[in-house]
């Protein structure tokens, strides 16, 4: 489960990009909107993202509400007589990546969102400096940014050679960090904590969507990246969404109750077997039990997850970073997901607009 999120939250445009605001007429103090997409690198990706309370499926982007005048202004202008960005949107790549994997998705944003959202590619992480450990990548991505939201996680390198590879973000990805007796810090990162309100924090947005590629994806798997159980998979539709090639279903999954998250001594004693003898078999029981604790802790918010799928694409193996569209050249396949995000994004700032000036 890794990520490279789309973070987006309404903010007060400085050049040091330090502080958020929130329409003046809102009543709510929560960031507007978390989506993201896997990016392009040897990680998998927890997607912390999702959405409104629509409990539809294939529910309409729908824009018209964007068209709205008021007083002589577009209500997107309303709260901005400077032609200033009301909202920040900061996209992060994954593991042994840079900057250039947003690369298109960053111009097409741009030209879609238009001058309201200030998009920001962040260059505190690029190549080797994402093996120095999760936390370490987040204090640099805090430090280049306000706030931070990412939990990346590898799925297909075997466990005892990750650390090699990886180095200490090797061992936090596969759960072996720390003493056996202490949770890993992915576990932590999906629950509050002595550490951080991890789970609060991610609350605070309103809307979470979470992209997740159903098949040809042989870097991160379908129900990791959709934070979804096996046993809550379905057989994908075959035909897109209209006006979104290869996106192919979309779905509001509400908040599921429970008391979060645990470290269980029957869990301690997994991990100590996974680190001491590092077998398929002993991090297998022990991978399993953390991944239904940490779906158990997610599934307390609410998300939006849409599904992808490259099945029809010429190069359907390529879906890893076709969804994302590392390279407008050779992963094109992908530019209809970057439209829907766009296109939800828009959908975001015309709702919130809406009640701000009910």
């Amino acid at each position: 489960m890794a990520t490279a999120p789309f973070i987006h939250a309404r903010c007060l445009y400085s050049p040091q990009i330090s502080s958020c605001k929130q329409p003046p007429s809102s009543s709510s103090t929560s960031p507007s909107c978390s989506s993201s997409i896997p990016s392009s690198s040897s990680s998998s990706v927890v997607s912390f993202s999702s959405a409104t309370n629509s409990g539809q499926r294939h529910q309409g982007i729908g824009i018209q509400a964007m068209n709205t005048i008021t007083h002589g202004k577009s209500i997107a202008g309303a709260w901005n007589s400077k032609n200033e960005p009301e909202h920040l949107l900061v996209l992060v790549h994954g593991i042994l990546a840079s900057t250039s994997d947003w690369t298109y998705a960053e111009a097409e944003l741009k030209r879609r969102l238009g001058t309201n959202f200030l998009i920001y590619v962040s260059s505190s992480n690029t190549y080797t400096k994402t093996f120095s450990g999760i936390n370490g990548a987040g204090k640099r991505l805090a430090e280049e940014l306000p706030f931070l939201l990412g939990v990346p996680i590898l799925e297909k390198l075997a466990a005892p050679i990750a650390p090699f590879f990886v180095g200490r973000t090797g061992s936090q990805l596969f759960l072996t960090d720390g003493k056996a007796n202490k949770p890993p810090l992915l576990l932590r990162m999906a629950t509050d904590c002595e550490e951080g309100k991890f789970l609060s924090a991610l609350g605070e947005f309103r809307c979470r969507i979470v992209y997740a590629n159903v098949s040809y994806d042989h870097m991160v798997g379908w129900r990791t990246s959709s934070i979804r159980r096996e046993t809550e998979l379905s057989k994908p539709p075959r035909r897109s969404l209209d006006g979104y090639k290869h996106v192919v279903d979309m779905e509001y999954c509400p908040p599921v109750p429970s008391d979060g998250s645990h470290f269980p001594p029957k869990a301690a004693k997994a991990k100590e077997a996974a680190q001491n003898v590092p077998n398929a078999q002993n991090t297998l029981e022990y991978h399993e039990l953390m991944e239904e604790e940490m779906i158990r802790g997610l599934q307390r918010l609410g998300w939006r997850k849409v599904d992808v799928s490259f099945h029809a694409a010429f190069w359907p193996f390529f879906a890893h970073n076709n969804i994302h569209v590392k390279n407008e050249w050779l992963h094109n396949a992908g530019v209809g997901v970057i439209a829907h995000v766009a296109d939800s994004l828009k959908q975001q700032e015309a709702s919130s607009i809406l009640a701000a000036n009910l």
